[in-house]
């Protein structure tokens, strides 16, 4: 894991704000996934470190964090001392529950939610991109392939890691590096239309790019995003995170 002295190389000041990104369950639901976890039993330590890791690395980035994310935080750190805590046997038989499990129910309910709105929004989503499609040949596989959406979380994993090899790689720092935001938005649209295609989402992080123009690189992607200009995808799970116009 790289050090915490990633905003000390020039990071720049503008921050996004996550209104539209996913919330705090979402990062929950996320952990509990990729750690393939039983959501029923969750070990809190593990996930509260892994949760707390998160935030800062989203501070790093200079995402705006709501203040519900920083109350999970508090709850998780709350469920967290209590499970720590040596239960009399008396305080067991009056207390008996789990104090995971209002969270648990919570996130049961919250991932019945999205499993039905993702099928709700499936169908309008296919035709959407069947239209925007020219021809099979301009499209790099079936239409049918493109369908597995990336969370803002995997997208900060995806970046994480390139960071993370950049720096094991000695990227040489440009201290006259001062690219805005705005910029990188245009000069990402730019590429993607003369790709006329997707690409891959590392393509955008060159060899030799220094760190500060990658963290305005990533909030650049995030407001393309936002914009709704822009698609992440994979043609399938832990398949390569691919960027396309929409």
């Amino acid at each position: 894991m790289m050090g915490n002295d990633i905003s000390s190389t020039g990071s720049t000041p503008y921050t996004v704000r996550l209104d539209i990104f996913e919330g705090p369950l979402d990062l929950l639901l996320h952990l509990i996934q990729k750690n393939q976890l039983d959501i029923a039993d969750i070990p809190i330590a593990v996930i509260t470190e892994q949760y707390l890791d998160y935030l800062k690395w989203m501070k790093v980035l200079n995402l705006d964090i709501a203040g519900e994310y920083l109350l999970m935080a508090s709850t998780l750190l709350y469920i967290k001392s209590k499970m720590l805590l040596p239960t009399s046997s008396e305080e067991g038989e009056e207390e008996g529950e789990d104090p995971r499990a209002e969270l648990v129910r919570r996130l049961l309910e919250y991932r019945k939610y999205k499993e039905a709105a993702a099928e709700l929004e499936k169908k309008p989503l296919l035709e959407r991109d069947v239209f925007v499609r020219p021809s099979p040949t301009e499209s790099e596989g079936p239409a049918e392939e493109e369908k597995v959406e990336v969370s803002l979380f995997e997208l900060v994993e995806a970046f994480r890691k390139i960071l993370e090899r950049a720096s094991s790689d000695g990227v040489h720092e440009v201290v006259l590096d001062r690219v805005s935001v705005e910029e990188r938005i245009q000069e990402i649209l730019s590429l993607l239309q003369r790709e006329k295609r997707s690409m891959a989402f590392h393509l955008l992080f060159p060899e030799g790019t220094s760190r500060r123009v990658m963290i305005v690189t990533f909030l650049a992607i995030l407001e393309l995003v936002k914009m709704k200009l822009i698609r992440i995808f994979q043609s399938a799970p832990f398949e390569t995170i691919r960027v396309s116009l929409i």
